[in-house]
């Protein structure tokens, strides 16, 4: 399985990016699509997840980010919206079964957000 994600980029605090991540290869089982970031210095983090039929969020996004999915072309997508500078990190997309017996990782994609 490949993950490509994209729509990173440099925005003003408040703006807003959209971000996609198509999955291809052999997808087998139920599954959930994510994102996560990393900002300089720091740990890898939690952003957003979705099944489909379910979606979970950060505290720090929720209410600013909605993640999507369309599974007929197994792409997610993360609209971010009043984007802060905290927000800047390189963005990572993954899919992941539902069981946790495997999982892939994209190779992300810089967001930056200035003040």
């Amino acid at each position: 399985v490949q993950l490509q994600a994209s729509g990173g980029g440099s925005v003003l605090a408040g703006g807003s990016l959209t971000l996609s991540c198509a999955a291809s290869g052999s997808i087998s089982g139920m599954n959930a699509m994510g994102w996560y970031r990393q900002a300089p210095g720091k740990q890898r983090e939690f952003v957003a997840i979705t099944t489909g039929d379910f979606a979970s969020y950060a505290d720090s996004v929720k209410g600013r980010f909605t993640i999507s999915r369309d599974n007929a072309k197994n792409t997610v997508y993360l609209q971010m919206n009043s984007l802060k500078p905290e927000d800047t990190a390189v963005y990572y997309c993954n899919i992941a079964s539902t069981r946790g017996d495997w999982d892939f990782w994209g190779q992300g994609t810089l967001v930056t957000v200035s003040s």
